[in-house]
């Protein structure tokens, strides 16, 4: 079994913005030069998440949509008595997740026929990370 890892960078020009990663998943995962295994693909950061869904844009509002029901930005979260002003990011990160597993098959990501990935950011227009490790053969 072998390892590759690569990280990437984002700086989103907006506070809130949703990046289509899945063919930059794919190049890191070329590189590796596995063929069977799994691709962990996870934001370091708390306030930002990774996730598999359809690259639809009405969907992509509704996802918009629903985490602002969820976790809608307040000033009155505890957290912001610490000094910092995104206690909904953190929130969104617990619903979304900050990271996903996906299998690798004859050195492709073995994704259905319109799952793709993407990082979600919450609190932006800062430099953050992903980490993308490919375990396999």
């Amino acid at each position: 079994m072998k390892s590759h890892t690569e990280y990437m960078w984002f700086n989103t020009n907006n506070k809130k913005e949703i990046v289509h990663i899945t063919d930059d998943v794919r190049d890191i995962l070329q590189k590796s030069g596995i063929k069977e295994g799994f691709a962990l693909v996870s934001a370091m950061h708390i306030t930002a998440a990774v996730y598999v869904n359809d690259l639809e844009d009405g969907l992509i509002d509704d996802i918009w949509e629903w985490l602002e029901v969820l976790a809608p930005f307040r000033k009155d979260y505890r957290h912001h008595q610490t000094g910092e002003t995104n206690g909904d990011a953190h929130l969104k990160n617990l619903i979304i997740h900050h990271q996903v597993m996906l299998p690798v098959t004859e050195g492709d990501l073995d994704l259905g026929p319109w799952q793709r990935v993407f990082y979600a950011e919450f609190d932006g227009q800062r430099r953050k990370r992903v980490v993308v490790k490919i375990i396999g053969e």
